[in-house]
């Protein structure tokens, strides 16, 4: 890949696992509701406010992406119906974010980090809030761009246009890297980026889509793959 000038990476489910993430921030949030606001734990379960976030969405069309936005508005919403002030959503949402930036890396992804970041350019496209300078990983990288922020999220082209627009380089020569086969690769991949799927949990691709033409199982793959 001598062609390549720059790579970009997704977060979730590409440097760590989310799921079992979000599940102990929900957790450790419900145990902090109990000790601090009980009358929320005896109107909601986990459950009951994951279906709430769902039906707050419907109130933000088009801010879909900003997850940050619709969690704390669930928990003002939480607040409210509790009978609490709305300056307990905040603390809420402070409280999940802390154990939410609580990742477990996949065991290559320092390393590997280390030796991509010394050859090329790595820039984060995300459509997550994960707190990289809280994890500890931003010094590899040159820029983060969020859904949030760029006011879109992927697979919308436009969010790979701002990667190329930061780096100030053509698609061709940037390589995006990540887990989801449409967000991540066949988004890339339709920009004329060169697209690696990272699957680590060894999935089936999806019927219906074209091949990932580069796939991985880590990130050690991936510094193979560049020439890194």
């Amino acid at each position: 890949m001598k062609h390549i000038r720059a790579i970009c990476l997704d977060l979730d489910d590409t440097l760590w696992d989310l799921g079992p993430v979000i599940g102990r921030a929900e957790q450790a949030l419900q145990a902090w509701f109990a000790q601090r606001y009980p009358r929320v734990t005896a109107r909601y379960s986990i459950e009951d406010i994951r279906e709430l976030r769902w039906r707050i969405e419907a109130r933000f069309p088009g801010r879909e992406h900003d997850l940050a936005l619709l969690r704390q508005a669930t928990f003002a919403q939480v607040a409210r119906d509790c009978g609490y002030p709305e300056s307990m959503g905040e603390a809420a949402f402070a409280a999940f974010q802390q154990v939410r930036n609580q990742v477990t890396l996949y065991a290559d992804v320092r390393p590997a980090l280390g030796r991509l970041a010394r050859r090329l350019p790595l820039v984060v496209l995300t459509n997550g809030n994960a707190d990289l300078g809280t994890i500890g990983l931003r010094h590899y990288f040159s820029a983060v761009l969020g859904a949030a922020a760029l006011g879109v999220a992927k697979p919308d082209p436009r969010a790979f246009e701002a990667v190329c627009a930061r780096l100030s380089l053509r698609p061709a020569e940037i390589a995006h890297a990540g887990d989801h086969p449409q967000n991540d690769v066949a988004a890339a991949r339709a920009m004329g980026m060169t697209a690696v799927w990272v699957n680590h949990g060894h999935h089936a691709w999806p019927d219906g889509l074209a091949p990932a033409e580069h796939v991985v199982r880590d990130l050690g793959q991936l510094v193979r793959l560049v020439g890194a």
